[in-house]
């Protein structure tokens, strides 16, 4: 076994090691990164200064603390409740009711925040209250909730895949059309989950509420406001009037409008809400600047090709590899967060990716989902978390009993877009044209 295996096999055993103390995931790559550099490919330590600028001077990743801006003020002034309100008059009389709701109110909060984290907390606060009044099983109602909240970070604008993007330098727009289809077939699967365990379970929910056309109707013109945010951000982006960085821009402007027209925004909400964006923003770039500089660092003693010739030499072929990627990444998501396994594993994996000739606009939307259930999935799922601090009086079991049916329709639709990658691959191709 060479010397680069053995002082790469340290490294990685070093890092688990700090991981495994409950040090952060960005100091404890930087830690190992700095010892590679230094002791192994011998570079000065200026070098980090350089990786960490190329790796963050993108115009594009201005949008993604905009977008965190967009979701927060909606989140935490709670003028989603009236969305949640006006799309339960159209959908809440379905079998399911309010859990019916809960998805699509999750699909179309998807649309105005692109945030795992924004949308638990938001129906946490918003929707279960309402569900427990009604005599909703509190696991059923808790599961979907939590399951819901896996479609922010697919349907465009996505945060998940700004990042992706500026990091391997692909299109932003050609990434948020790629999810656009394939989160509203997620949606539609797990409407069907809930029809089918309600079928199956019918004690869980109560008899839906129906409402009269008339307040339907009113319904409509509560809603109108929250469309005329989405159609602005996404209209302007699929048209290429903006680029995805001006319609964030567009997207937290029209937020704060919203929230004062509703009055619900104070200056110690707003004040809250630029200091999450902070926070967000500050964790995940650092993070990147150093998975940036741990990628250096395994490229130039020439390990990431080593570990791509050598896959890529397996006899499983394309799908056998894909397949132990997912197998990892499930594992994994039972441990990190989908950002975090991000940053870890693409230094290694996308040479794998393109080395198998896979579109990496398509490998994206295919790693969202399949990082995403790692937010649902024990024992430390990030969305079981913020939903328990949301409701802490269940149990954490009371709510990964409820999530763990959703992740059928998860690998469900992974398989659908193995199968037929067009599904997203056609509407970047057809806003390319």
């Amino acid at each position: 076994m060479g010397s680069e295996v053995l002082f790469a096999m340290g490294l990685i055993a070093g890092l688990l090691f700090l991981l495994l103390t409950g040090l952060e995931i960005g100091w404890s790559i930087g830690i190992i990164s700095l010892i590679g550099l230094v002791f192994f490919i011998e570079q000065p330590i200026n070098q980090i200064a350089y990786t960490s600028w190329n790796a963050l001077n993108s115009f594009t990743l201005t949008a993604m603390p905009l977008f965190i801006l967009m979701g927060s003020v909606l989140g935490n002034t709670g003028v989603n409740e009236k969305l949640f309100n006006a799309i339960d008059k159209w959908v809440g009389h379905l079998p399911g009711g309010l859990a019916v709701s809960v998805i699509f109110g999750n699909a179309v909060f998807g649309a105005m925040s692109g945030s795992t984290i924004a949308a638990t907390a938001t129906f946490g606060k918003i929707a279960f209250p309402v569900m427990e009044s009604r005599k909703y099983n509190p696991s059923f109602s808790l599961g979907t909730i939590a399951s819901g909240t896996v479609l922010a970070p697919l349907i465009p604008p996505s945060i998940l895949l700004i990042l992706y993007g500026a990091w391997q330098g692909l299109s932003i727009v050609d990434l948020l059309a790629a999810g656009l289809i394939p989160g509203l077939m997620l949606t539609a699967l797990f409407l069907l989950t809930i029809t089918v365990i309600v079928k199956i379970k019918p004690g869980l929910v109560p008899t839906p509420v129906k409402y009269s056309w008339t307040e339907r109707w009113r319904a409509i013109l509560e809603a109108l406001p929250f469309i005329a945010v989405i159609l602005g951000v996404l209209g302007s982006i699929f048209g290429g009037i903006m680029t995805p960085t001006e319609a964030a821009g567009l997207g937290a402007f029209l937020s704060i409008v919203l929230t004062l027209f509703y009055r619900r925004l104070t200056f110690r909400i707003f004040s809250d809400s630029l200091m999450d964006t902070v926070r967000i923003t500050s964790f995940a770039l650092f993070i990147m600047a150093m998975s940036t500089l741990i990628s250096h660092v395994f490229n130039s003693a020439g390990l990431i090709p080593l570990l791509k010739d050598y896959v890529l030499g397996l006899s499983i072929g394309k799908y056998g590899i894909l397949f132990g990627f997912f197998v990892m990444y499930f594992f994994m998501g039972m441990f990190f967060d989908s950002w975090s396994m991000l940053f870890l594993t693409f230094p290694f994996v996308m040479p794998i990716v393109t080395g198998l000739g896979i579109n990496p606009i398509w490998w994206g939307v295919i790693y969202v989902m399949a990082a995403e259930q790692s937010t649902i999935t024990p024992p430390f799922g990030l969305t079981l978390f913020v939903l328990k601090g949301v409701v802490p009086q269940h149990n954490l079991s009371t709510i990964v009993k409820g999530a763990l049916p959703f992740l059928i329709p998860i690998y469900i639709n992974i398989i659908l877009l193995i199968i037929f990658p067009q599904l997203a691959t056609w509407l970047p191709g057809i806003l390319g044209n």
